[in-house]
């Protein structure tokens, strides 16, 4: 069946619009939880030392710092009550924090509501299975079809109870400063951090500080309105200029949920997560320690593919979404993948894009090199690429548009030019209602030009 609901990140949207209401996430988490009820039954069912009295559900429910959360966590544990389930809530936590206490707690699911990068206007939905995973295609489906049935209250005595953690900041903490070797110590270093006024603003600070780096924040202070506004990792001009001004090593700038990360060398230069994938990678190939190769995306730059290749180090690509790395990475049981976005997944210390988690692996290179991070990149010659986004009209059907003989003329004349020393991609955002053209070649194409050529084409198309 086709989905309604759930996109490629769990589900989004605007708030105040079909289907992200509180009506819609009360409903939601009802079903979710008629749907962990069935499974944790059927389970008890099949063990032999099982209770006499089932065991209800358990969910945790963190959220990023936007105004709506209040109002999503609110309904969404009504919901998940009113089927039956217990829910732990975590207040303001990271995204991948909950994949990691989700785990920790031994919970059946964790719920984030986030909208990652997104304005505070945006909100959704992320969910995690026990394992710290995104949910299966599977038990998805079974949720939005629990969401066509009338809404069922269990009787008073099988209500959920909820209880709030208040130490869920501290144990995540706890386990970003145990990805990296006991004795890393970062005194010395100047680290500007960008929180984008979102999930990170009380986790990351305290964690590099108490690794010993003399840190400086930004976008530390949200408000419920201000999450990734014109900072973090979609906006990183005003981290530039902090790092410069305060002479830094260099800065950190997460996104509102902190899944992403993307770095600022001494000089202001940016460093995306290609080139993050890069410093990680051959770091562990040196070390031995890699245990196969890297997935990245089919927007990973193809200087990184040849770099690798150039390193005997196997590398794949997979569909943009840090679920589909997730995906290839544990089909070939290898540990690290990531985007150039800054999804960047360490699978051998935790299961999901992990922004604290991933910088903290860039700083222990840096460390053990003695070297500043611009060093590190050195092998990695990244091939010139134009990204342009183009906006669709409500309701314009992005299948249709790329299928159009126009279009597709203009990228074959585009690639014909290319030959064998670039590529064209076009696809629709996974988030929101864009194109995206990318072209990247050899330095002697103007790709910018290329890329707009096409954006153009598509503008044609959708006046």
């Amino acid at each position: 069946m086709s989905r309604r609901y759930f996109g490629t990140d769990g589900i989004r949207g605007t708030v105040g619009e079909y289907p992200i209401t509180a009506d819609f996430m009360l409903k939601l988490g009802w079903a979710m939880g008629r749907v962990l009820a069935r499974k944790l039954s059927g389970h008890q069912a099949r063990q032999k030392f099982s209770q006499s009295t089932p065991t209800r559900p358990k969910v945790i429910i963190g959220k990023d710092t936007r105004i709506s959360g209040y109002m999503f966590e609110s309904a969404l544990e009504a919901g998940l009550s009113a089927a039956g389930a217990d829910v732990s809530l975590l207040g303001p936590m990271p995204t991948p924090g909950i994949a990691y206490l989700t785990r920790t707690f031994r919970a059946d699911a964790g719920i984030v509501i986030s909208a990652s990068h997104n304005p505070y206007q945006d909100n959704g939905i992320k969910f995690f299975s026990a394992e710290g995973l995104k949910l299966a295609d599977e038990v998805e489906t079974e949720i939005e079809n629990e969401l066509d049935r009338p809404l069922e209250t269990m009787a008073p005595n099988q209500l959920g109870k909820a209880v709030r953690i208040n130490d869920a900041a501290g144990r995540y903490i706890e386990f970003c400063k145990s990805t990296v070797h006991n004795r890393l110590e970062l005194h010395g270093l100047r680290i500007v951090l960008d929180c984008a006024h979102g999930a990170t603003y009380h986790i990351a600070p305290n964690v590099f500080r108490e690794l010993g780096a003399d840190v400086s924040v930004i976008g530390g202070e949200p408000d419920g309105l201000n999450i990734n506004q014109e900072v973090g990792s979609t906006h990183t001009a005003r981290l530039s200029e902090a790092v410069l001004a305060r002479q830094a090593d260099l800065g950190i700038a997460f996104d509102g949920d902190g899944d992403r990360v993307l770095l600022i060398d001494r000089h202001g230069k940016l460093v995306d997560g290609d080139e993050i994938l890069y410093i990680i990678a051959r770091d562990l190939h040196a070390r031995g320690k890699l245990n196969g190769g890297v997935v990245g995306t089919l927007m990973t730059n193809f200087g990184l593919a040849a770099a690798f290749e150039k390193q005997g180090v196997p590398f794949e690509r997979a569909k943009v979404g840090d679920r589909y790395v997730v995906e290839r990475l544990l089909a070939n049981d290898w540990l690290l993948g990531g985007e150039a976005s800054g999804h960047i997944v360490c699978r051998n210390v935790q299961t999901t894009g992990d922004g604290i988690v991933a910088a903290l692996q860039v700083l222990a290179v840096m460390v053990r090199e003695n070297a500043p991070l611009e060093q590190l990149l050195d092998g990695f010659e990244k091939a010139p690429q134009s990204l342009i986004n183009v906006r669709l009209p409500a309701g314009f059907d992005a299948v249709t548009l790329l299928d159009s003989q126009a279009l597709r003329q203009t990228v074959s004349s585009v690639e014909d030019e290319l030959g064998g020393s670039g590529r064209v991609l076009l696809r629709p955002s996974g988030t929101e209602p864009l194109i995206r053209v990318m072209v990247e070649g050899r330095p002697r194409f103007d790709v910018q030009a290329m890329a707009q050529r096409i954006a153009d084409s598509v503008e044609t198309l959708i006046a």
